[in-house]
């Protein structure tokens, strides 16, 4: 990144405050709703996606860290539910972490692009049902089982696999409990993408933490306020944002997948 011009910088800072933005107010879509518009910039997905595992351990652990905090402050002596639902992440968790290893390694044979095509797919079928306010419910968990190893999957190869792991966890986590569940879990399969980075000798681009950081926390600042009306607003317009923002992701990946 040290040969890009002044306005290709300015570009990438402004999307680094719309992907915090997007992360902290929702909790997921950083990643996957910055990336297609940086590789407009530069056309180098491995210049910018240890910059946003940086970013997403940086804010996900502080993020979740503040929520508990915030937790025990309001609630006092009393016991309180966590704003973390450790059961169903221990659940998710078991049936991820193999194909997230998968993925890291590059062991599947499907091609990247028909991969991304069918996991954005599936993706945008969930958002329209939470935009009409029928949220699909498939009522069957080896249905969620399949979903949440290729999201497990996709995470492993890009980063990308937010959407499709949302789209399960809105169906078993209360929306009070969302964002900071899904911190928890980013946290954990960012760890394991971080250590391959490391491992394969990959350019982490830690310089650029320097003025990137503070661009993805002016985002972050704004995304704490849209959240919080989010949360107070009332069931059906939770789900109706959250597919609205599923759909955006899932056309953006459809476009910009390489053919």
């Amino acid at each position: 990144m040290a040969d890009l011009l002044w306005y290709q910088y300015a570009l990438i800072g402004l999307i680094f405050a719309w992907s915090g933005f997007v992360r902290t107010s929702l909790g997921f879509g950083g990643a996957v709703l910055a990336l297609p518009f940086l590789l407009l910039v530069v056309n180098d997905p491995l210049l910018f996606l240890p910059i946003i595992a940086i970013h997403l351990l940086i804010f996900s652990s502080w993020i979740a860290w503040q929520g508990n905090r915030q937790i025990k402050r309001e609630s006092g002596n009393a016991p309180v539910q966590s704003n973390i639902d450790w059961a169903y992440l221990r659940k998710a968790l078991k049936i991820m972490i193999i194909p997230k290893l998968v993925g890291v390694v590059g062991l599947l044979t499907l091609p990247a692009n028909i991969m991304t095509s069918i996991i954005f797919g599936i993706v945008l079928v969930y958002a329209i049902g939470y935009v009409l306010n029928k949220p699909f419910q498939s009522n069957n968990k080896y249905v969620d089982y399949v979903l949440l190893a290729l999201g497990g999957y996709v995470s492993g190869t890009s980063l990308i696999g937010a959407p499709l792991i949302v789209a399960v966890f809105a169906s078993h986590v209360a929306k009070e409990q969302l964002r900071d569940t899904m911190f928890v879990l980013w946290f954990i399969l960012v760890v394991i993408k971080m250590i391959s980075f490391v491992f394969a000798g990959v350019d982490l681009q830690l310089i650029h933490q320097l003025w990137l950081l503070p661009c993805a926390y002016a985002g972050h600042l704004v995304g704490e306020r849209a959240h919080r009306y989010i949360i107070k607003a009332d069931t059906g317009v939770f789900f109706r944002v959250l597919g609205a923002v599923l759909i955006f992701v899932s056309i953006i990946g459809l476009v910009f997948s390489p053919s």
